[in-house]
């Protein structure tokens, strides 16, 4: 593992990543998942409910069970889901500071629509900071943690991973990404519904953890200007 200062590639996950899980943003997206399955399927919200967290858990994501077991196109689905109200998600200043000063490229890596992410970050006031958006799409509808994702993330923006960080709400979706030699942040929140913390986790993947996003920044743009 490189020092902070040698890296120059920050990958940033989206949904509770690049804002706090208090934000109570996700649960819409988790709601309307479930709504369109029910229409979509002919199920109750109960019926519909235990289906969209099995494919969760099981494919990555719901989409990707929706669509190898009900050939499901995306698109619609994605469109409905993503369908929220972004309102509740504050401008972020000091996280737009920090990633104003923090020298190297900038990614998000999101297992949710481009159009999505693009409305998050606009609504944070950060968008202008990230060359890129590497969405479900851009990856073939292959979800994180599937590894051949991460490689080919890697291999469209040209970066070496050794040179690179990740940062991620979920552990279990840095594993990939340590195999490859990325830097490995754990932005740890709220626990997950669908995959709690438990004392038996292995975490050696994770290099690094942190519930303050911004301030971790902090410390990388301090060190890299000590280093000029």
């Amino acid at each position: 593992m490189r020092r902070l200062d040698e890296l120059d590639v920050w990958v940033f996950d989206l949904d509770n990543t690049l804002y706090p899980s208090s934000c109570s943003l996700f649960p819409q997206i988790d709601l309307r998942m479930r709504q369109f399955i029910a229409e979509r399927l002919g199920l109750s919200l109960e019926e519909a409910f235990v289906l969209q967290k099995r494919y969760y858990r099981e494919f990555g994501t719901t989409l990707r069970g929706l669509m190898l077991n009900h050939g499901l196109e995306p698109d619609a689905f994605l469109a409905f889901v993503h369908d929220i109200d972004c309102s509740v998600l504050e401008p972020c200043q000091r996280l737009d500071g920090m990633l104003e000063q923090l020298g190297g490229r900038k990614i998000v890596f999101t297992n949710g629509s481009e159009r999505h992410a693009l409305n998050v970050m606009e609504r944070l006031g950060i968008e202008r900071h990230f060359e890129a958006i590497f969405d479900i799409a851009a990856a073939e509808f292959i979800p994180k943690p599937q590894p051949e994702t991460y490689r080919k993330m890697v291999q469209r923006h040209g970066f070496d991973p050794r040179a690179s960080a990740m940062f991620e709400d979920l552990h279990r979706n840095l594993l990939p990404a340590h195999a490859i030699g990325m830097t490995t942040v754990w932005i740890k929140g709220e626990d997950h519904p669908d995959f709690p913390v438990v004392p038996e986790d292995d975490i050696s993947h994770v290099h690094h953890v942190t519930d303050d996003l911004a301030g971790w920044l902090e410390q990388v743009v301090h060190a890299q200007a000590g280093k000029v």
